[in-house]
């Protein structure tokens, strides 16, 4: 009876020893599972030790019943840290991007007058210089030697006026001198001329009176000729550079004297 009573009192243990060790692993597998499963980290290793109470041996049909002995302390097992939630993973938001806006036309400015280029200045050389300035003397020279040119002709043409003048004076005196000693012929009709060519010294004296042109009545060539023999010496000039050897001499009867 007591033999009896000691064996069920021994099933008890071990049920719970079993049932623990089930527990155990049970709990291992789901932790393995959803560890695996909602970590992203690999799980950290969890060391379990198992207990299992030792087997007694049958007492014998006449020993004494024996006090079962305390059980001895269960291991603890370390409760698993509770998995991390996995991180969320937030969808990226698309932006729409809005149309761009048209860019405002800016107006056209007016256009700007282009500045005229001035024109490069030639380099002035030396050498160049030194010859403008000498043709720039001759040039002035030039100049003044025709302004003294143009003063002489002026001067010749003055005095060839005066001289001209003054012989035109000279011989007017001869031929005035000469028409008065002219003995007009009574035939004589119209205003013929006759041209004399009358040589004579310095001093006036005449030496030959020689007709050149006829006026187509003898006897007034005739008393031409004897006027300008009998007139001789002829008047002289009043300068003496004025006097010439050879006059040509013209004479009308209807001049005046």
């Amino acid at each position: 009876m007591s033999a009896a009573v000691l064996f069920e009192r021994s099933d008890p243990g071990r049920v719970s020893s079993a049932l623990l060790a089930l527990a155990v692993h049970l709990l291992l597998f789901a932790f393995l599972v959803f560890g695996v499963r909602w970590q992203s980290r690999p799980p950290e290793t969890v060391t379990v030790e198992l207990w299992e109470a030792p087997r007694q041996p049958a007492p014998p049909a006449a020993a004494e019943p024996r006090k079962p002995e305390p059980p001895k302390p269960e291991a603890k097992v370390e409760p698993a840290p509770p998995p991390k939630p996995a991180p969320r993973i937030e969808k990226p938001e698309i932006a729409v991007k809005e149309p761009p806006k048209p860019k405002p036309v800016a107006k056209a400015a007016p256009p700007k007058p282009v500045a005229k280029a001035e024109p490069l200045k030639p380099r002035v050389d030396e050498t160049q210089k030194r010859m403008r300035e000498a043709l720039a003397r001759e040039q002035a020279s030039l100049a003044i030697d025709r302004e003294r040119a143009q003063i002489r002709e002026q001067l010749a043409r003055d005095a060839a006026s005066a001289s001209s003048k003054a012989l035109a004076t000279w011989v007017d005196r001869i031929r005035a001198k000469i028409r008065a000693n002219i003995v007009l012929p009574p035939d004589l009709k119209g205003n013929p001329q006759a041209v004399f060519d009358v040589v004579q010294l310095p001093t006036g004296e005449v030496l030959s009176a020689k007709l050149r042109k006829s006026s187509g009545h003898a006897g007034y060539d005739a008393a031409v000729e004897r006027a300008i023999l009998k007139s001789s010496p002829l008047p002289r000039p009043d300068r003496p550079e004025l006097f010439q050897r050879s006059l040509e001499l013209k004479f009308r009867p209807l001049d005046p004297i």
